[in-house]
């Protein structure tokens, strides 16, 4: 007999590995049943790691729904806070809304440049050539609605009705290439600063607020509201915010560049503010009907 042979422990490496290389080469087919001994194992080890995890799951559970609990009072302390100061300033509102009313009778104002009555509709339609200027909505003649009333959404002010239909209406967005809508606002503080948006910068995504004069200070982060002196637009509404300040080509008056509080990309539901009266003019695209904005401007 060969010398290997006569090796035992030899021999026992060999069988061994030889049948590890087959186990091995067994369990990595791409198999859909597993084998018997394969099942034991798993359901074996399966059971243990329930009753592991089962326990360790609860635990985890108890110290998040603490950690829960926690946050909760921290969020419920913020919001008494803040509950308490929206009561605080719903009485104040009260108040001035009150006071206002009063001063209106005194001086026998019946029309007020910040009230209309809002008409809820939906987009319906949009031309992909015309994403950022156009928008047509499911509200038209038979619902109220009239060429230059003042379009918005929950956030801010967007555009205008430039044509109605019985049925529907066609709003031209403030993002729009087109330089004759304009709209008269005004950058509220204890010296407020009048000017009129003119125009959309495509590479900012921003509106460019003009003829802002020069003797009022303007900075980034001040909000932009529309002043109602144009006749078309109500007084109040959101427009954006300060991002930049410059001065014109000319040099005489200041420039601002204004981020739009409403979102012109997306857009599905508007509200058209229905005023007692509007100012139109006799132009098809509508582009002079603030032009009252800016004489007032002048004069204020």
């Amino acid at each position: 007999m060969p010398r290997f042979f006569s090796n035992k422990r030899l021999i026992l490496l060999l069988v061994g590995v030889i049948a590890l290389v087959a186990l091995i080469s067994f369990s990595l087919k791409d198999r859909h049943n597993a084998s018997l001994p394969e099942q034991i194992v798993k359901d074996v080890v399966g059971f243990g790691q329930s009753i592991f995890s089962k326990p360790t799951h609860y635990i985890t559970g108890i110290f998040g729904n603490i950690d829960g609990i926690l946050n909760t009072y921290e969020e419920n302390k913020v919001l008494k806070m803040r509950l308490s100061e929206y009561a605080t300033s719903q009485s104040e509102l009260i108040d001035i809304q009150s006071e206002n009313k009063r001063l209106l009778d005194i001086i026998g104002k019946e029309e007020n440049l910040r009230e209309y009555e809002p008409i809820h509709a939906t987009v319906i339609a949009r031309n992909p050539d015309q994403w950022e200027m156009k928008i047509i909505i499911d509200k038209g003649s038979l619902h109220g609605i009239e060429r230059n009333m003042a379009v918005l959404t929950a956030h801010g002010l967007i555009g205008k009705v430039v044509l109605v239909t019985p049925f529907t209406s066609t709003v031209e967005l403030l993002s729009t290439e087109n330089r004759e809508l304009r709209v008269s606002a005004v950058i509220p503080g204890d010296a407020p600063a009048f000017g009129l948006i003119e125009g959309f910068d495509p590479s900012r995504s921003e509106l460019i607020m003009k003829r802002i004069d020069s003797s009022f200070k303007v900075e980034p982060g001040q909000k932009v509201i529309s002043s109602g002196l144009g006749g078309v637009f109500p007084a109040g509404l959101p427009i954006g915010e300060v991002t930049e300040v410059s001065t014109d080509d000319h040099g005489l008056t200041t420039l601002a560049y204004i981020r739009p509080a409403a979102e012109f990309s997306m857009l599905d539901h508007v509200i058209i503010a229905k005023r007692s009266s509007i100012q139109v003019d006799g132009s098809d695209g509508g582009g002079t009907d603030e032009t009252i904005g800016a004489e007032g401007e002048n004069g204020s």
